[in-house]
């Protein structure tokens, strides 16, 4: 055997060593991920949480979501689409999780308002599309984000008040309690009928809803 093939069989059984290892720690990831979730499974949804969707659907999307991340945009598409695919079936599930500080606070302070004027889809796609001119560093940043939300048909000096009262700091900072308890790092993260999602693909929550909602078609 040559050097170059000794060479080249290490490199190889070195890759396949770091291979093993990866797929151990994320099924490793996914366990502990499972069982805390299984653990704070009061925590996952409360009762003031927003829903899209049939409210007592039997299959539950929980979705950890900042308005101002980018990938919570990326993703949103998708998730429609699988609330599309399965209406009956399925319901999304939206937790606030503010990790870009100002910009998510405001959005969701903003969201909460058009809620309760039974806005929240509409000015949550206006947010999303606007995303990019409102999630930036500059002073009027906030001051785009509600004219966004005003554009989609929400009444600003009913929301101004609606956000003086404190109920949408309220509700965030209970969301902010459960995000810690759950253990969530990131946005989106994703449960299924309590089962986290592995990974960031979309086509793998589309996987883990079908396969949730073919579960409960067969059982009895």
């Amino acid at each position: 055997m040559t050097r170059r093939h000794i060479v080249f069989l290490s490199a190889l059984a070195a890759l396949a060593v770091f291979a093993a290892a990866v797929f151990l720690y994320q099924r490793h990831t996914l366990q502990v991920a499972a069982l805390q979730a299984s653990e704070q499974a009061d925590a996952m949804v409360r009762p003031h949480s927003p829903i899209i969707g049939a409210e007592d659907a039997p299959v539950t999307i929980v979705e950890f979501f900042d308005p101002a991340c980018e990938a919570c945009k990326a993703f949103h598409p998708r998730v429609k689409q699988i609330l599309a695919a399965f209406p009956r079936e399925t319901r999304l599930v939206i937790r606030y999780t503010p990790f870009h500080r100002e910009a998510s606070v405001e959005s969701v302070r903003i969201l909460e308002a058009a809620r309760a004027q039974r806005k929240f889809e509409p000015v949550l796609e206006a947010l999303l599309d606007g995303q990019r001119a409102w999630t930036g560093q500059g002073a009027n940043a906030s001051a785009r984000a509600w004219a966004i939300a005003q554009s989609a048909g929400l009444n600003v000096e009913l929301a101004r008040k609606h956000v003086a009262s404190g109920a949408a700091d309220k509700v965030l900072s209970q969301d902010v309690a459960d995000l810690k308890a759950i253990g969530v790092r990131a946005t989106p993260t994703f449960f299924v009928n309590g089962k986290p999602l592995p990974s960031t693909d979309p086509e793998q929550l589309f996987e883990l809803v079908n396969s949730e909602v073919e579960r409960l078609r067969k059982s009895p």
